[in-house]
Order: C-alpha cells, then structure tokens, then sequence
C-alpha cells in the first residue's frame, strides 16, 4: 500500500489569504477597526481576483463551489466590508 503525498503549493493561495486576513485581524484588535475591516475586505477581493484567474490544479481551499459562485460570493463580502467600513460614522469607538 502506497500513501500518495500532495503538494502544499496549492494552499499557498489560501494561506496569502489568511495572513491578509491576520493583518487585518490585529490592526482591529489595536483599535483600528475601520482599517482593519478594509484589509479583510481587501483580502475577499484578492481572494475573489485569484479564484477568477486560478486554474483548479492551483486554487486549493479557495476553490469551495463553482467558480463563478465563489467569484460572486468573494467579491460580494469584500464589497459589504469595504461599504460597512467607509460608511459609518461615529460608533462606540469614535473621539470625542
């Protein structure tokens, strides 16, 4: 019995994504949330882009439906956050 090894390079686009994710992640958690929440949305865009031009052999975990779902699903979420982030005003942590 043979075990086959995958490769790891296909997750390598995942793995981009997370650490985008990350970043985001800690400028919320240092009180920047409005730049955090633009760097996540940022990384669903860079996320929807190499969905769209990934062929399937290279996507890894990005690749969860059809394509096109996936592109409209990514790009959708990373629009809502960069809308949500821009757009409000004020909130709890707001100066006063």
């Amino acid at each position: 019995m043979t075990t086959q090894r995958t490769s790891p390079r296909p997750q390598l686009t995942f793995g981009l994504i997370l650490a985008v994710v990350a970043v985001g992640m800690v400028r919320i958690a240092q009180y920047h949330w409005r730049e955090g929440t633009v760097i996540i949305g940022g990384a669903l865009l860079l996320a929807a882009g190499l969905r769209a031009v990934l062929p399937p052999e290279r996507m890894g975990l990005l690749g969860v439906r059809r394509r096109t779902l996936d592109v409209f699903t990514y790009a959708g979420f990373g629009l809502l956050m960069l809308a949500v982030a821009l757009t409000i005003t004020g909130g709890p942590l707001a100066a006063n």
